[in-house]
C-alpha cells in the first residue's frame, strides 16, 4: 500500500478532493489523513507531530483494520505486523479474492513431521495443546527483564529493557538471554541484531496462516525481523549463518523450538511449543 492508495481511499470516503497521485506532503494530502485520525479516534494526539510518511504507513494502518486485515497498532511504524498487513492488502486488491491463499492461509497446509525434539523440549507442549497447558490467549503474562538493553527493531532510536511474555517461560527465555550475552558479549550481540526487539506478546493470528500465533500466549519471541523475513529461507536469512549457531543452540537448550532451523522460515522467531 503506498501513498496514492491511501489517498485514493480517502477520496472515497470524502475526505480529500485532490487527485491520489499528488505529494502525500501537500497540505490537502495531509489535511485529509489527519482528518481520517480524527474520524477514526486514533489515540495519542501526537500525530499531528508525525512526518508525513510516519502519517502514510498509519492511514494505511487504518484502512487494513477497517477492511479487517491485522495491523497492529496505529503508530506509523513499518513494523513486520504491518509490512504483513500491507502485503495482504495489496493482494486482495491485486486477485479480487478473500482471503489470498498463498498469502493469508499457506500456512494452514500440512508440513513435513519436523525432526525429533531435545529432550528439555518434552517440558513444552505441542502447538495443539497449548491453550490446555498455558490458558487462554493473552492471560497469565510477567514481565521477562532483558540482559541487555534491547533496540525496536522499526524505531532503533526506542530501547526496552523488559517485556511481557507467559509467567510459565520467563525464566527460560531470561536464561537465553543472559547466556546469549555471556556468550557474545553486548558490541557483539549488536552487531549481529541480537537486540533488536520484534516482539513477543501479540494476540492475533499468525502471519500467513488462521490459527493464534504463539505470540497471542506471549510464548514465542522475535528478534531483527527486517533480516530474516517470514518467507525467507536459509539462503537470505542473517540468522542462518554460522554466527548464529551458538545463539540457536542456547534457544534450543532451553526446549524452544527455532521456526527457522526446523522449517526454514520465519527465521526471526523462536516459541515453547513444538510443532
Amino acid at each position: 500500500m503506498d501513498s496514492s492508495e491511501v489517498l485514493a481511499r480517502l477520496k472515497l470516503r470524502g475526505l480529500y478532493d485532490g487527485v491520489a497521485s499528488a505529494p502525500a506532503s501537500s497540505k490537502d494530502a495531509d489535511d485529509a489523513m489527519m482528518a481520517f485520525f480524527r474520524e477514526q479516534h486514533v489515540p495519542g494526539g501526537d500525530w499531528g507531530k508525525w512526518n508525513t510518511a510516519r502519517r502514510v504507513i498509519a492511514a494505511g494502518q487504518l484502512l487494513c483494520r477497517i477492511d479487517g486485515i491485522e495491523a497492529g497498532d496505529i503508530d506509523g511504524y513499518m513494523g513486520p505486523q504491518t509490512k504483513y498487513a500491507f502485503e495482504v492488502y495489496d493482494a486482495r486488491k491485486a486477485t479480487g479474492t478473500n482471503p489470498v491463499p498463498d498469502v493469508e492461509t499457506w500456512r494452514d497446509k500440512p508440513q513435513p513431521e519436523p525432526p525429533a525434539p531435545v529432550p528439555a523440549a518434552a517440558s513444552w507442549p505441542k502447538q495443539s495443546g497449548v491453550t490446555a497447558f498455558y490458558g487462554a490467549v493473552g492471560t497469565n503474562q510477567t514481565k521477562l527483564a532483558f540482559a541487555y538493553p534491547m533496540r525496536i527493531a522499526w524505531n532503533k532510536r526506542q530501547i526496552v529493557n523488559s517485556t511481557s511474555c507467559h509467567k510459565k517461560v520467563e525464566p527460560a527465555m531470561k536464561r537465553i538471554f543472559a547466556r546469549a550475552f555471556d556468550h557474545y558479549g553486548h558490541e557483539k550481540l549488536k552487531a549481529l541484531g541480537l537486540d533488536l526487539f520484534g516482539g513477543c506478546l501479540n494476540v492475533r493470528k499468525m502471519r500467513g496462516g488462521s490459527a493464534w500465533s504463539m505470540h497471542s500466549w506471549g510464548i514465542a519471541l522475535d528478534l531483527d525481523p527486517e533480516r530474516n523475513q517470514l518467507k525467507w529461507g536459509k539462503d537470505r536469512a542473517e540468522f542462518a549463518k554460522p554466527a548464529y549457531v551458538p545463539f540457536w543452540e542456547i534457544v534450543e537448550s532451553e526446549g524452544a523450538v527455532s521456526l527457522g532451523r526446523v522449517r526454514d522460515f520465519d527465521w526471526m522467531h523462536f516459541q515453547f511449543a513444538r510443532l
